[in-house]
């Protein structure tokens, strides 16, 4: 205020120190800058624990299928159902999915994904298959929701600078989640029984819950209007990290007004208008066919060829897994420095050496498996890159994310079936793993030509 004065007449106040109110205000602009900075960190560490849920429940009853089926007379046919029924939902709950976050705002779909997958762990440790089933399918319901949020959130709320190293933490921390549960659930079954032990998962969504709801908390606190360099109540929107690197809360003035213009811009085209979406889900498609496919399959496969026991071979097989974890961060190194095309060639390329190893040099399953691993750690992610870089708005991202994942993951729920189908047709592995062969070649091919020009 120019004139000593404020808006009531009165004069400026003084503070204890005499100092003025430019002096407080500079105060609450480094207090604000503080609380940015500590904010800034705690939706990727709510992030890494919320994707703890997303894939561990899949895998959950795998290690204690055995006791499962002996306890509940199930068939071979309806055990399987335990694996494929959650991939059917990613695809088939899609729309779904799209319409609950497009009804609520991302904060309550995330909270929602998390009381579903609660609800469904502890439904599905009943003792009856006809609750297994029904909560393994709610199981699969409240995943795709989230897998379908989570982008949308890491797009809303990171800089552009990190969206690649957030977006791959999370991914990463998708592997993660299916080790933890895969590794630690067979224990948990000899000390208390199966159902104690896939129910005990349940722990993960209620941590994560508390995460998320201090992380909204946190946002929306350090996103209430504080005061600017000449006195004038901005609020602060936009990515906090962002914020932080201007290093000038006076800019967030210019955001404003460049949200309001976008915000009466015209509807971005719908995502089946776009031939880069329809790319991404073929891409995303040969990904999630070759992952599954050679995750259903591995053990059995390494027990054919090599002569590996069952339990050595379904040990040998979490390499593939575990190495995820490797490529999940990774891209988000390289991507700081190459376009995505180049990425996923080399993503493809490293690909293709889990079925051609498979084939011509089995007795190398670890080297392949290594190889194979990374690339489909680092697949995922950089098609979420991509997503996230082409998308102009939340509602953009939402559709987006929800077309190419509910296509994608319709594709990759035929691998198990189709390369079991052909292992029985044929009775050898050659079939199956020339199948995986091109649907890797369409991950290389199809999203090359897809994302070649997105920078």
């Amino acid at each position: 205020m120019t004139d000593g004065t404020d808006a009531t007449g009165g004069t400026d106040a003084t503070d204890a120190t005499g100092g003025t109110d430019a002096t407080s205000g500079r105060g609450r602009t480094d207090a604000t800058r503080q609380g940015l900075r500590a904010a800034a960190w705690v939706l990727p560490a709510a992030i890494v624990l919320i994707a703890l849920n997303f894939r561990g429940p899949i895998v959950a009853t795998a290690p204690v299928i055995g006791d499962v089926r002996l306890d509940l007379g199930l068939t071979s046919t309806i055990a399987g159902l335990l694996t494929t029924i959650p991939v059917l939902c990613f695809a088939l709950a899609t729309p779904f999915a799209s319409w609950v976050i497009a009804k609520a705002d991302p904060e309550r779909a995330v909270s929602l994904s998390l009381v579903i997958v609660l609800a469904g762990t502890v439904v599905r440790s009943m003792p009856s298959s006809a609750a297994l089933l029904i909560g393994t399918a709610v199981i699969g319901i409240g995943i795709t929701i989230g897998n379908v949020v989570i982008p949308v959130v890491i797009r809303r709320d990171t800089s552009p600078e990190r969206v690649g190293l957030v977006t791959g933490v999370y991914t990463s921390a998708l592997n993660v989640g299916s080790m933890i549960t895969s590794l630690a659930t067979a224990p948990l079954a000899a000390l208390w029984g199966w159902p104690v032990a896939i129910a005990v998962w349940a722990v993960f969504a209620v941590i994560a819950g508390f995460a998320w709801t201090y992380a909204v908390g946190a946002r929306a606190a350090w996103r209430r209007p504080v005061r600017s360099d000449d006195d004038e109540p901005l609020p602060i929107t936009g990515p906090i990290d962002q914020v932080l690197d201007t290093g000038a809360i006076r800019t967030i003035r210019a955001d404003r007004a460049a949200a309001a213009a976008a915000a009466t811009a015209a509807e971005p085209v719908r995502p089946a208008r776009r031939l880069i979406t329809w790319g991404l889900t073929l891409a995303f498609g040969g990904q999630a066919f070759s992952y599954y496919a050679l995750t259903a399959w591995i053990p059995t496969l390494l027990h054919d060829e090599i002569g590996f026991s069952k339990a050595s071979s379904g040990a040998s097989s979490s390499v593939f897994q575990i190495l995820a974890v490797v490529g999940a961060l990774g891209v988000p190194l390289l991507a700081a420095k190459w376009r995505p095309r180049a990425i996923i060639a080399l993503v493809a390329f490293l690909w293709l050496a889990m079925p051609l190893g498979l084939l011509f040099a089995p007795q190398l399953w670890l080297l392949w498996s290594v190889l194979g691993g990374a690339a489909q750690g680092g697949g995922i992610t950089v098609i979420f890159i991509v997503i996230v870089r082409i998308v102009s708005s939340d509602a953009d991202a939402r559709r987006m994310s929800a077309f190419v994942q509910g296509g994608g993951y319709l594709i990759g729920s035929a691998g198990p079936l189709v390369a079991g189908a052909l292992h029985g047709a044929t009775g050898d592995w050659t079939a199956p793993l020339l199948v995986v062969l091109v649907s890797v070649l369409t991950l290389g091919v199809v999203g090359t030509i897809a994302a070649r020009r997105v920078s």
